[in-house]
């Protein structure tokens, strides 16, 4: 696991300049720094020319020699690599590469294993790989540069390019520095607003845009100038079927995501909130004979603590448990380094606890195992539930229901969300209407709704629907910027895309609105009793209400950037007088934007 930043260009480079802008990505790697300036045509044997310079910084998990160290360069192929990520799956390639009679110089790294395996197979490899990664791959006889993400989106990549240059990154902020300023795109603001996310391929800056999950950017370089191409290479649409699901083959390929995410050259720890899917990981590997090691939060407040349950879990599997108190008072001295971590603004504060969990696992272990995954994997999500069952909608959506759960995701309108339509029920958990139009904002966002159009079941509408926004564009980014930035990896077993592919091709008979998860819960029925097994989810968060307007004087005197926008903020006075999580919520979506666009000044 790593991050890297770099630059092409068919001008001159200064080598300096890309190494000043790393400073912002070294948490990410802070084991090794590597720089390689060069030119493709005297270097390596290029037919054009052209300049790059980029930096690698590594954290050593998996072959810690020196051999294994990035960037790293191919003289079979020709080509070199950037890989931030972990493939999980390198022993059987390597294996079959080395049946195909290709020699390797290192002992195990998967890192030679994505080089030779797409210098050799070219992009099909990518088929082959089960992993989380960002590459930046260079191909000097085709004059090609290419930059893959992932099928999820677990791990980030950042670009920006003309004819002439093209600029990468692991981290926006970086590439904010490199480039020498910045523009806001209004658009991806508004979006913001509304969503609490800006969902890839755009960013919040205009010109600079993430590469989307399972996609690849092909730069061709022909006629002094960059030639851009983009295409999918895996799309989580294609996968839908109504086949016949069976426990036996899920759990096959649930055991198998576990184990594959163990191989590690360091010691591995766990996530544990004491939920339905962190408990499920940590059974699979107590089943499997391992020795576990979980760490926990816990809060002064009884309605956001889970630390009771998971206590248990760690008693029940005698586990090496440890569980960091979070107190109200103590969350200021977190929150700006929780904040000052992300890329761009994001407005789930569950980020203030992730943040200070990766701290503490991060002091002793720079792999943990985490749960994340399993709601949209097997509809765990009370919103599923209540936008499915019309009923319940239309008759039996008491308010405390409704400020209990849409209002995680900044949405609020009742009229939508007692709709006759799914699709408008669905998309008022993550619209947040009320805010746009408080803020004298007009503005219309249709990412991913097409999914809605497809002729397939509701339940599935839904799935794409949960992973196309949430897991990929909002669940993933907080595990990455809230781990990396700790210099910690960490792997979600349940965003194993055998294990996705699977369940979307089945019918959903594993789904049952009156008891979500019930595969899970009945694999863990032998363990715990009731009472642990079907209380309410409660989620990664803590008293936000309790914060917010505790400290709405100091909020208060943030907002001043965001008028550059034109945004009536007389509004928050109105949001701090009707004290709700709702509007805690989107005080906080404020109060995040206002000190993100704050650390973009400091970078120029």
């Amino acid at each position: 696991m790593c991050g890297f930043i770099g630059k092409v260009s068919l001008n001159e480079i200064n080598g300096q300049e890309v190494l000043n802008c790393n400073n912002l990505i070294e948490c990410r790697g802070p084991d090794q720094k590597k720089q390689l300036t060069a030119n493709a045509k005297d270097d390596f044997n290029a037919n054009v020319d052209f300049n790059l310079s980029v930096v690698f910084n590594r954290l050593s998990i998996i072959d810690l020699s020196e051999l294994a160290s990035q960037p790293m360069y191919s003289k079979q192929f020709n080509s070199l690599i950037l890989f931030n990520g972990e493939i999980f799956n390198h022993q059987h390639l390597r294996l079959e590469l080395e049946n195909k009679k290709i020699k390797f110089f290192t002992d195990h790294s998967d890192t030679e294993v994505l080089l030779n395996g797409i210098s050799f197979y070219g992009l099909d490899f990518l088929d082959k790989v089960i992993g989380q990664f960002a590459i930046v791959f260079f191909d000097f006889n085709k004059n090609n540069i290419y930059l893959i993400r992932d099928r999820l989106g677990q791990k980030p990549i950042f670009y920006k390019s003309d004819q002439n240059n093209l600029s990468f990154s692991s981290n926006l902020k970086s590439l904010i520095s490199l480039n020498k300023g910045y523009t806001i795109d209004e658009t991806s603001l508004f979006t913001y607003l509304d969503l609490g996310v800006v969902p890839s391929p755009k960013t919040i800056i205009k010109d600079l845009y993430k590469v989307k999950p399972g996609e690849v950017i092909k730069f061709k370089i022909k006629n002094e100038k960059f030639i851009k191409e983009d295409f999918d290479y895996w799309n989580i649409e294609d996968f839908v079927g109504e086949e016949k699901f069976e426990s036996e083959k899920f759990f096959e390929l649930f055991n198998d995501s576990v184990n594959s995410r163990l191989i590690s050259d360091v010691p591995i720890a766990n996530f544990l909130s004491g939920g339905i899917d962190s408990t499920s990981l940590i059974k699979c590997l107590n089943d499997n004979g391992k020795n576990v090691n979980t760490f926990s939060v816990s809060y002064d407040d009884d309605r956001y603590d889970e630390s009771i349950w998971s206590s248990q879990v760690a008693d029940r599997y005698k586990t090496n448990h440890s569980t960091e108190n979070i107190y109200i008072h103590e969350i200021n001295e977190s929150l700006d380094d929780s904040i000052d971590i992300f890329d761009e603004p994001y407005s789930d504060p569950s980020t203030l606890p992730s943040f200070i969990l990766s701290k503490l696992i991060s002091k002793n272990y720079k792999v943990a195992l985490s749960g994340d995954g399993g709601d949209e994997l097997l509809g765990g999500y009370l919103r599923t539930k209540l936008a499915l069952d019309n009923k319940n909608f239309k008759f039996n959506l008491s308010e405390k229901t409704f400020n209990l759960y849409p209002s995680i995701f900044g949405s609020g309108s009742k009229i939508l969300s007692k709709s006759e339509n799914i699709e408008t029920r669905y998309r008022s958990f993550f619209h947040d209407n009320k805010l746009l139009n408080l803020l004298k904002i007009n503005h219309q966002n249709q990412e991913f709704d097409s999914v809605f159009k497809k002729n397939i079941s509701d339940y599935k509408k839904l799935m794409l629907f949960e992973y196309k926004l949430y897991l990929s564009e909002m669940m993933m980014l907080k595990v990455d910027r809230t781990s990396m930035a700790n210099s910690l990896e960490v792997r979600s077993p349940f965003v194993d895309h055998r294990l996705i592919e699977y369940v979307l091709s089945t019918s959903p008979t594993y789904y049952q609105s009156n008891n979500t998860k019930a595969i899970l819960k009945n694999y863990l029925s032998e363990d715990f009793d009731r009472d642990f097994i079907n209380r309410e989810k409660m989620g990664f968060v803590f008293n936000l209400e309790k914060w917010t307007y505790g400290n709405i004087g100091i909020i208060k005197n943030e907002f001043q950037k965001l008028n550059d926008f034109d945004i009536a903020f007389s509004s928050l006075n109105k949001l701090s007088k009707i004290k709700s999580r709702i509007n805690a919520q989107r005080i906080w979506k404020l109060y995040f934007l206002e000190k993100y666009l704050k650390s973009l000044d400091r970078l120029i």
